[in-house]
C-alpha cells in the first residue's frame, strides 16, 4: 500500500471472497466461568452470549470488546470432554489464542472460492456455530499455522 493512498471506507468494503470484518478471536480456556470473570473484571468486557455446543464439544462465551459486537468479540472456549478439539488444543498448547474468525456474507460462496484457490477446509459442508451461525475452518497448514474460522451469522 502506497503511503497516503486513499483507503476505501471500511463499512463499504468486502473482499472478493466475501470477508466483511473480524468476527472474533477464539481463546481456549480450561475454566469458562473463571475466564469470563477475568475478562470482565480486568478489561471491562461484557459477556453477551453463552451456550453449550455439543456438536463442537465446547461450552463457550462471547464477550463484547466495545459498546457493540460490531467491532468484534472475544470468544472463550472450554472443553465439554477430554476428547473435544479444545481439550486436545489445551493439552498440546495450554490456554491461549486458538483461532481468528471472519464474518462472511455467504459461507458457501466463500468456501467455494477458497477451494478454487487450493485452500483446504476442515468440513465438507458448513457446520452449526455459535448462535446458529454457519461456520467452516481453513486448515491451519494452509494459513501459516493459524486456524481461520469463517462465520456466516444466522439470519434474524
Amino acid at each position: 500500500m502506497a503511503e497516503n493512498s486513499p483507503v476505501e471506507p471500511a463499512a463499504d468494503y468486502v473482499t472478493d471472497i466475501g470477508l466483511r470484518r473480524i468476527d472474533h478471536v477464539g481463546i481456549a480456556v480450561a475454566d469458562l466461568d473463571a475466564a469470563i470473570d477475568f475478562y470482565q473484571r480486568t478489561f471491562g468486557m461484557r459477556c453477551v452470549h453463552t451456550e453449550t455446543n455439543a456438536e463442537q464439544g465446547v461450552r463457550e462465551a462471547m464477550l463484547a470488546v466495545g459498546p457493540t459486537t460490531e467491532g468484534g468479540c472475544l470468544q472463550l472456549l472450554a472443553p465439554l470432554s477430554p476428547e473435544s478439539t479444545i481439550a486436545k488444543f489445551l493439552d498440546r498448547n495450554g490456554p491461549g489464542v486458538q483461532q481468528v474468525a471472519y464474518t462472511v456474507t455467504d459461507i458457501d460462496a466463500a468456501c467455494a472460492a477458497l477451494r478454487e484457490r487450493g485452500v483446504r477446509l476442515l468440513y465438507e459442508t458448513p457446520q452449526r456455530g455459535t448462535a446458529d451461525s454457519r461456520i467452516n475452518f481453513v486448515h491451519p497448514k494452509d494459513a501459516g499455522g493459524v486456524l481461520v474460522e469463517l462465520v456466516e451469522p444466522a439470519a434474524h
